[in-house]
């Protein structure tokens, strides 16, 4: 049996505690997710924080705009605990926060942290005023704060100011640069007025997000230099499907090798039809494959070549798949480390034998012109031949067994 995945060096950062929730410092890396129905809508948007929790996200935010949204969250909240989900729920303000959080104290109450943009907290001499307002709601209800800076939506006065300022230069900047710059301020200055207004160092997350992955790595690194709060890291407007994906993976893959990042969202555009949660299982499937977290055993699959004119490696890879997703939720309730189980279902005798020897169990299938049988390897030895109609069922039949005959029962 393959040891636990072990995280990477991580940079040094103090803990903040989001419900509970450990962020920061040695702790695992956090799945967060947003919900995208209106959180008016009290059963829609319940429904689908529970359908983000239950497919693994640790934090779930929702969007309050609006006083209905706001009245919603204790109802909200209150039908999560009757599903028997505690997953903390993150309160995301813009424009009008100061307003809700004060008028629904309930609101405050409820929500696990808040979520403030320094560039739509406010303008002009209100937005100091607003800002300050919600961090003191937020030392008054006892919550952190994740303050986070938007490419899109940047203070435009701070931006206005270091654009003056670069072009007085003898040797002016490009204007990306000094965004960037811009953007790292906001979010450095806002979480020293936090700190003025009295809200404690170790309640505060940063977060700075752009489209581009250049962009975004290049943030991050300063962001990091230049202080120890936890990081929030994502790829805003990611994107749809394969690009959203790729795009995402390439951004925060870069950022989690060099120990930079405390929580990640891959924000997808969902495709017609397909589920929020998504967007949940790719942020898992990320720190897995970089081994910084385990969540579901994985499995590894040949993508086939001339000497697999079989799809029958295929079938079998995707019905293993089907099986561990339907498995895992009562094997995790009942056996530690299950989640670091490794699988390989192999299509011919090239690679096949190999890749299943490093793999917990593999299976090695007849490639075109090879002899009707399959060899199984467990923890790196041949234990079975398997050959007839029903290897699939036999193949799951040993993982199972498997199972329950390495991984301790919780509790014993």
């Amino acid at each position: 049996m393959r040891p636990p995945a072990r995280a990477a060096a991580r940079r040094e950062t103090c803990t903040v505690m989001v419900g509970g929730v450990a962020i920061g410092s040695s702790h695992p890396i956090v799945v967060q997710s947003m919900t995208n129905t209106d959180t008016e809508d009290v059963a829609a948007t319940s429904a689908q924080v529970a359908e983000l929790a239950r497919a693994g996200s640790e934090l779930v935010r929702i969007t309050v705009n609006t006083e209905k949204a706001a009245a919603a969250v204790g109802p909200i909240a209150d039908r999560l605990a009757a599903l028997g989900c505690d997953v903390p729920l993150i309160g995301d303000f813009h424009y009008n926060g100061h307003l809700l959080l004060e008028k629904y104290p309930e609101c405050a109450e409820r929500l696990a942290k808040y979520r403030i943009n320094p560039g739509n907290v406010g303008f002009g001499q209100k937005r100091d005023r607003q800002f300050a307002t919600i961090v003191e709601l937020a030392l008054r209800h006892d919550k952190p704060v994740r303050i986070g800076v938007n490419w899109g939506s940047l203070d435009s006065r701070l931006l206005s100011r270091l654009m003056d300022e670069n072009a007085g230069r003898e040797q002016p900047r490009a204007a990306d640069e000094v965004t960037r710059e811009a953007l790292v301020l906001s979010a450095l200055e806002s979480a020293r007025m936090a700190e003025d207004v009295g809200l404690p160092h170790e309640r505060i997350i940063l977060s700075c997000k752009v489209s581009s992955v250049q962009d975004l790595v290049s943030v991050y690194r300063q962001l990091g230099t230049a202080c120890d709060y936890p990081l929030h890291l994502g790829l805003t407007e990611a994107g749809m499907g394969s690009k959203g994906i790729v795009s995402s993976t390439a951004a925060l893959a870069v950022l989690l090798q060099e120990g930079i990042g405390d929580t990640i969202r891959v924000s997808l555009t969902p495709e017609p039809g397909q589920p929020r949660s998504d967007e949940v299982k790719v942020a898992q499937e990320l720190l897995q494959s970089m081994g910084l977290r385990a969540f579901s055993p994985m499995v590894t699959a040949c993508p086939g070549c001339g000497r697999t004119t079989s799809t029958f490696f295929q079938t079998l890879a995707s019905e293993v798949q089907n099986f561990v997703r339907e498995r895992m939720p009562e094997w995790r309730t009942r056996h530690d480390g299950v989640e670091n189980l490794s699988l390989a279902v192999m299509g011919c005798v090239v690679n096949g034998p190999g890749e299943s020897r490093h793999a917990d169990i593999g299976i090695s299938l007849p490639g075109t012109g090879e002899a009707p049988v399959a060899p199984v390897f467990i923890d790196g030895r041949k234990a079975a031949t398997l050959r007839g109609e029903d290897i699939t069922g036999q193949f799951l039949n040993i993982i199972e067994q498997y199972v329950q005959e390495t991984y301790p029962a919780k509790g014993a």
